[in-house]
């Protein structure tokens, strides 16, 4: 692990050789120097992390030295050290970027725990800055994988919301359909993606801490309250909140959100004044919800205000046409990853892949990858790499097969899928959800066929 190398500059030999005894032994790689002017060349030649500086030098003084190297050097940190204490120098320092300011004599004990923060502050500041610069490449909507209608016309959405002003969006579709990943790509194609994107799963926080993490609690709001907390809504003032499983959000819990959604406004728990954001809301279901209303556990007028925009998410088997697309782009993938060198798929293998059902969806077919890739080292992915409980149930006798017979003349595929909608319909009794259920169709899929045939 690489050591964080300091530079002391001071014109006394004493101090210089104490700090280098004293920073050694705390882990740091040290370098000293006498002068202003050799301050400066070994900055060029080493290129430390951290300098201290005294104010005080023979030739170039210390804020001519600080001035110089933030002029090239912006990223190193300067404590300036001087045995005058002089306020405006202070300030000038400060002004100059200076990270902070101590006078001799100092304390080797407080001065360690200065340079420890300013190295912690550092680090912080490089990830920031290496997340900012990645976060929008790794979730552009490059990463959008599909040529199949329904990915194509998601695609659209994606870029005509990104562009636009649209504060609410329902992402709906089956677990595993990417719904985190279309609207990760919403909030970076956007103007908003230089602020924060915040994720929360309703169904995994506890009813009791869903409020608190949502809008924030005031100081003693309640037993555990030791201190002030901002929500998620306050936190994303800027950006995206993603609300996902916002199907298993409790009752308490949405007619808060309601407010939030059409005022942009809310009280932290035990909050007595409205704070106002601008975030644009993403929530996400894999649920029903319109059966949802029916069975009174989800707000009729909340559905409403969420799905101003709806994204439907077809279920890969939907979609087979982007299957070999999705496994070739997750064998590159995992390929980079693993420092593996798989090239291709052999027949049979594309055949399972394209015959499967994938009810994990396009996250069941990464797992699936990921799994061959990591086992294998072969340069062309086969049948038998690939889990054998899966490839089992293709290759049952009674998987997929059907009591139907093409006849000799061919038919209209068209007639064939609205007597298949008519006959679920007629099973169901006209229970929709039930009817797409039979046709193992997503109740917004199954609608859609429904207006298509006109039986809506």
């Amino acid at each position: 692990m690489r050591k964080n190398k300091i530079l002391v500059v001071d014109d006394e030999h004493l101090i210089r050789w104490s700090l280098d005894q004293n920073l050694k032994k705390q882990g740091y790689d040290v370098v000293t120097a006498g002068s202003g002017e050799e301050a400066m060349r070994l900055v060029q030649e080493e290129s430390p992390d951290l300098m201290l500086l005294d104010v005080q030098l023979p030739g170039m003084n210390g804020m001519e030295v600080l001035e110089k190297v933030k002029e090239t050097e912006e990223d190193i940190i300067v404590i300036m050290v001087t045995a005058l204490g002089v306020l405006e120098t202070a300030v000038k320092a400060m002004r100059l970027g200076a990270y902070d300011y101590i006078n001799k004599p100092f304390n080797l004990d407080e001065l360690a725990i200065v340079i420890k923060k300013a190295l912690e502050t550092q680090e912080l500041k490089r990830e920031v800055a290496q997340l900012r610069s990645t976060q929008p490449t790794k979730f552009s909507i490059n990463k959008i994988i599909g040529e199949s209608d329904e990915q194509k016309h998601v695609i659209s959405m994606i870029q005509k919301i990104a562009l636009s002003d649209a504060g609410t969006v329902l992402i709906q579709g089956e677990s595993g359909t990417g719904k985190e990943l279309v609207a990760k790509a919403i909030h970076y194609e956007s103007s908003r993606a230089d602020k924060p994107f915040m994720a929360i799963n309703c169904a995994a926080v506890p009813e009791t801490l869903l409020e608190s993490e949502l809008m924030g609690h005031e100081k003693g709001a309640f037993t555990d309250a030791k201190s002030q907390k901002k929500g998620l809504f306050e936190m994303a003032n800027g950006g995206t909140v993603f609300l996902d499983e916002i199907g298993d959000m409790p009752q308490g819990i949405q007619a808060k959100l309601l407010r939030v959604l059409e005022d942009r406004a809310f009280r932290r728990v035990g909050g007595t004044k409205d704070i106002h954001v601008d975030v644009r809301i993403i929530s996400a279901t894999n649920k029903d919800l319109l059966a949802a209303i029916k069975e009174k556990s989800f707000r009729n007028d909340l559905y409403y205000r969420l799905q101003v925009i709806p994204i439907f998410l077809s279920p890969l088997r939907e979609r087979r046409k982007d299957i070999l697309l999705l496994a070739h782009h997750f064998i590159d993938l995992f390929n980079k990853e693993f420092g593996k060198s798989v090239q291709d798929i052999s027949e049979d293998a594309e055949r399972f892949l394209l015959e499967y059902e994938w009810p994990g969806n396009v996250r069941e077919l990464r797992n699936v990858i990921e799994r061959a890739i990591i086992l294998e080292n072969e340069r062309i992915m086969r049948l038998e790499h690939l889990p054998r409980e899966l490839v089992s149930q293709t290759e049952s006798p009674e998987s997929g097969k059907m009591n139907f017979n093409l006849p000799p003349e061919g038919i209209d595929i068209e007639d064939v899928e609205r007597e298949l909608i008519r006959q679920a319909l007629e099973m169901a009794e006209g229970n929709q959800s039930k009817a797409a259920k039979k046709l193992n169709l997503g109740i917004d899929a199954f609608r859609y066929r429904m207006k298509k045939f006109k039986f809506l």
